[in-house]
């Protein structure tokens, strides 16, 4: 699949890697390039751009996982391309999923005041989302991406073959961005997203575009986040807690894990407080428990934790705790509040149907 999304500023380009990187790489003198990977996007997804790196590439690995998604790990990046003279007409090349594309691309716009970076996201929650928008933080202090900034990349270079080489986790992941894509805005999209018994098992090309064209036009119009692009949060209110609650215990969740329960729970919430209808509310509920059935659940036991994780969210205002809410499926409202009353009954609810 050959096909593109254009940006205010940029491309999001659609096939063969291996084609994309190699003519953007021609097409721009950069000093010196910095690569940054993991330890599994080094063994699985580097051979297939392997025509594009040369001895002069500096090849940076960090370890996998949102915890290190972090200052330190900031820091030591600055400090080997310092020590390797980076300039400022250098280029930063992000292989991996969404904590090297959200980290990879703040280092790179904070170094010397900001040099080139390009996202090649290698997993399906980083295609589908983090690859787009411009959106770039770190965690701090146990908080989810609490520093960062707006910048886009040069280019998103998006290859579906790098899917083939996700874990069934990993898929069921980034499964949660494209149900979440199709029930803020598209209920076309997501009746048949609907059918999908088992996302491991799909052909990803169309769903992919299908699902960034979606961000894409969400983010045109609101590309700093002060109004219709807030839809893009459903979810994860709840979501972004659980997640963060999860990394100090032995089990923790991937982001995806942790917005499809989330999206439950606000589901719920959407019923009880903003009117969606019973009927899409268990046809919503329903299906997201099918996919996210078998994730673990052991902090939706404890509501007063999460609930006060909530109130350090950065989508908050005035001390206040927002949601996206649904009116109905394909549509969406944004900074809604709810009583802690109805965010417990809401997450016990979703440990209910879960454990059901």
């Amino acid at each position: 699949m050959n096909k593109k999304i254009s940006l205010s500023d940029y491309n999001i380009d659609f096939g063969p890697i291996a084609t994309s990187l190699k003519a953007y790489l021609a097409s721009k003198p950069y000093t010196k390039i910095v690569l940054l990977v993991d330890e599994n996007s080094r063994k699985h997804c580097l051979p297939l751009i392997s025509n594009c790196i040369t001895d002069d590439t500096l090849l940076l690995e960090i370890k996998s996982g949102e915890k290190f998604k972090c200052l330190p790990t900031c820091e030591s990046i600055w400090a080997a391309m310092a020590s390797a003279q980076f300039d400022r007409h250098s280029l930063m090349i992000n292989l991996g999923g969404g904590v090297i594309g959200d980290m990879g691309g703040f280092i790179a716009s904070c170094y010397m005041r900001g040099i080139d970076f390009i996202q090649i996201p290698t997993t399906l929650l980083s295609q589908v989302d983090a690859s787009v928008g411009g959106k770039l933080a770190i965690d701090f202090k146990g908080f989810k991406n609490f520093i960062g900034l707006f910048k886009d990349p040069k280019a998103v270079l998006i290859d579906t073959q790098f899917l083939k080489t996700l874990p069934r986790e990993e898929v069921r992941s980034g499964y949660a961005e494209v149900i979440k894509h199709g029930l803020i805005r598209s209920k076309d999209i997501w009746h048949d997203l609907s059918k999908i018994s088992d996302p491991a098992e799909q052909d990803w090309d169309e769903e992919v575009f299908h699902s960034v064209s979606i961000k894409k036009d969400v983010v045109t119009e609101d590309p700093t986040e002060q109004g219709l692009r807030k839809i893009l949060n459903f979810g994860h209110t709840i979501g972004h807690a659980i997640e963060s609650l999860s990394l100090t215990t032995d089990k923790p969740l991937l982001h995806g894990e942790a917005i499809g329960l989330g999206m439950i729970a606000e589901t719920y919430l959407s019923q009880q407080v903003n009117n969606l209808s019973t009927e899409e509310s268990t046809v919503v509920v329903t299906y997201l428990s099918h996919i996210y059935k078998s994730v673990h659940t052991n902090t939706l036991t404890k509501e007063d934790k999460l609930i006060e994780l909530m109130k350090s969210d950065k989508k908050n205002k005035g001390g206040k705790t927002l949601f996206v809410f649904l009116d109905k499926i394909g549509h969406a409202t944004f900074d809604h509040e709810a009583e802690s009353g109805e965010i417990k009954k809401a997450i016990q609810r979703t440990l209910e149907l879960l454990q059901s």
